[in-house]
């Protein structure tokens, strides 16, 4: 299999976490890999609201996923050089439980810096190793 890679550039607004779910759904229905579409929708929900909420301003969002013979990647890279953080969930709290789902759903995850600012992105594994 050819890797497959797609990219898009949203604003940080509260609009693009819907059209990001949107794209990246029907995205992994052109390529064939629906059975990952409610953990990809997860997924990119949380990363891209992390990016509304948090960063916000100027920045702008980049949303790309990557298909391989082994792997799905969905990345979101923004201006910020701030890190998410995986706090200690609090039953009192109504927020703060995104990275848990995310880690929950995915096989790896991780950030690095990327153009003066930051990529986090989470791996999907789309065969068992051999």
């Amino acid at each position: 299999m050819a890797t497959l890679t797609a990219r898009i550039d949203l604003p940080t607004v509260v609009h693009s976490v819907p059209a990001a779910r949107h794209m990246a759904v029907e995205l992994l229905s052109a390529w064939d890999v629906d059975r990952y579409r409610d953990d990809v929708a997860l997924v990119v929900t949380e990363l891209v609201t992390n990016v509304v909420d948090h960063v916000g301003g100027e920045a702008s969002i980049v949303l790309e996923l990557t298909l391989s013979d082994m792997w799905l990647r969905v990345s979101i890279a923004d201006g910020s050089a701030v890190r998410p953080v995986v706090g200690e969930l609090c039953g009192d709290q109504p927020r703060g439980r995104g990275m848990h789902l995310v880690a929950a759903v995915v096989d790896r995850w991780g950030c690095e810096d990327h153009q003066g600012g930051k990529r986090v992105w989470a791996d999907l594994l789309t065969r068992p190793h051999a």
